[in-house]
């Protein structure tokens, strides 16, 4: 994290809440990371969680929320207080980023009113597709008001009870501060955002409103959507019972600023430095996106493409995949249980770095092997449910590197498929970043991951903290905007805490490249396979 001889300065600098802290609500971590006066990360906490399986619905209940954000709040207060000696009363400002979209609908009182239903379900087909045509717009599954229109279509008894909507990220940031506010990034993953005005679409909303009025007759929906901010704008502060929810100890002292909140596709724009127009960034974790700013809007809609923002509202074209690194942790447990039986248990970390630089010494092509990653349904390649699978011939070459190889191209795949429709649309990219825990092993998943797109792929040495960090420099700047720095936050990143990031580059190699192009095929050809695996399992 640091050299000793800064603790002194850290340490004074933590006691007088000269900081900003990021958490971020992951699909598998609750991170939380504390950044100095520069955005040098400090410390952190994380809390593992996972979400529930339940009628057919992803979900977290709101009180493993509760419980995660606690106890990864205390893990960081116990981190700082082991590397500095003292314990945090207050910071500079604070940021809260999650996984984005879903639906969180409450009534009036403030009560959920059916469990949140995730980014990760795909029941949302008919109204995904009935407003993809209204709007002339792209509607994902996983958007809020897909899940709004779809509880609609189906006539659920709780629509006429709704009285707002949120995300995951937005209803942390109202039980912090009492503000129904969001990001403009994590805002466009609930309704189309125009990016001349950086709120919601007016002319949409009209065209919703007419539409949903037949059988809701007075729903205005934009009522119930959030207040939109862009990066930098007040968001609220914490108040008494925030921080009593936060921190139960109740030491930690209300009154401390909030940036927007966000959404973690914004979050990785901004810990990768890449929310300027002709940059892009790729996060992977439990689902993997890559995201390319755009200098002009698309000339057709593309059902692979959505149109999001970066936090401070311009245009993005997003490839959203939803099933990302889950499936390699997997067969990472499963061969730590392998080092555990043969008497020689390793950490998780060693196995996972010996796997994954195992998949340096494979074929090109993963010697004729195949798999899917897709533990929850795919819309990109049309599948509502997913089946994990691997696929090989009795002429392929099964070894330990080719597997790996396989394995990791695999959650590439459904990437790479979108990514060939951005390049058929002749969008320009200068740049394209990586983070995520998968891009710690160094030089594996980056050079595999240039291969699959094609183009050259950096990662800095913070890769692995994600967006706990991208969301705590959300915070930092906001507090530098209130203290009167009128950067933009392009510039503010570039100079403020890029400018002396080390930073490594690889490109395409040519090898890999024809091998990932016969691999993705073969992916391509397969997809028969999984669907057929989804009828009959």
């Amino acid at each position: 994290m640091v050299q000793q001889d800064r603790v002194d300065d850290l340490r004074e600098a933590v006691a007088t809440g000269n900081t900003a802290l990021g958490i971020e609500l992951g699909s598998t971590r609750i991170k939380a990371c504390l950044v100095g006066p520069d955005g040098t990360p400090l410390a952190s906490g994380s809390h593992e969680w996972e979400n529930e399986y339940a009628d057919r619905t992803w979900t977290y209940s709101l009180e493993s929320v509760r419980e995660g954000m606690q106890h990864c709040y205390a893990e960081l207060v116990a981190d700082v207080e082991r590397r500095y000696g003292v314990r945090p009363t207050t910071f500079g400002a604070i940021g809260v980023s999650a996984m984005m979209h879903g639906y969180l609908a409450f009534d009036a009182q403030g009560e959920l009113l059916v469990p949140f239903r995730t980014w990760r379900n795909t029941t949302t087909g008919k109204a995904a597709a009935e407003l993809s045509e209204l709007f002339d717009h792209n509607i994902p599954l996983r958007w809020s008001v897909a899940h709004l229109y779809q509880a609609i279509l189906d006539d659920e008894p709780h629509v006429a009870q709704v009285a707002s909507l949120t995300t995951l990220a937005g209803y942390v940031h109202r039980i912090l501060t009492g503000r129904s506010v969001l990001g403009v990034g994590d805002a466009s993953g609930m309704f189309p955002v125009d990016p001349t005005t950086r709120t919601y679409d007016r002319r949409m909303l009209a065209q919703l409103d007419a539409l949903v009025g037949v059988r809701r007759p007075g729903l205005a929906v934009e009522s119930l959507l959030p207040e939109v901010l862009v990066a930098g704008q007040d968001a609220g502060s914490l108040t008494v019972e925030g921080a009593a929810w936060l921190d139960p100890s109740g030491a930690l002292q209300p009154g401390v600023a909030l940036c927007p909140p966000e959404g973690d596709a914004g979050t990785g724009m901004v810990a990768t430095s890449s929310v300027a127009p002709r940059t892009g960034n790729v996060s992977a974790g439990t689902s993997i996106f890559a995201m390319v700013v755009l200098e002009h809007a698309l000339a057709t809609r593309h059902h692979e493409l959505d149109l999001v923002t970066t936090p401070a509202g311009d245009l993005v074209a997003m490839v959203h995949c939803n099933n990302g690194a889950s499936e390699l942790a997997a067969w990472a447990d499963l061969f730590g249980e392998l080092t555990v039986a043969l008497g020689t248990p390793a950490a998780a970390d060693d196995v996972f770095g010996a796997l994954f630089r195992a998949a340096l010494d494979g074929e090109a092509d993963g010697g004729g092997l195949l798999a899917y990653n897709y533990l929850s349904g795919e819309p990109i390649t049309g599948l509502e449910e997913g089946r994990p699978l691997f696929v090989r011939t009795p002429g392929s070459r099964l070894t330990l590197a080719n597997f790996m190889r396989a394995q990791v191209y695999s959650a590439f795949g459904t990437l790479a498929l979108g990514m060939r429709v951005l390049d058929g649309e002749g969008v320009a990219l200068d740049a394209m970043f990586a983070h995520g825990g998968i891009f710690r092993t160094e030089g594996v998943a980056q050079r595999l991951l240039a291969a699959a797109i094609g183009a050259p792929v950096t990662v800095g040495r913070t890769a692995g903290e994600g967006g706990a960090w991208g969301i705590a420099l959300l915070a930092a700047y906001a507090r530098a905007v209130a203290a009167g720095d009128e950067q933009t936050l392009d510039t503010y990143l570039r100079e403020h805490v890029f400018a002396t990031a080390e930073l490594d580059t690889v490109v395409p190699d040519p090898d890999d490249a024809a091998g990932f192009a016969a691999y993705l095929d073969r992916y391509d050809a397969g997809l028969a396979v999984e669907r057929a695996a989804v009828d009959a399992l």
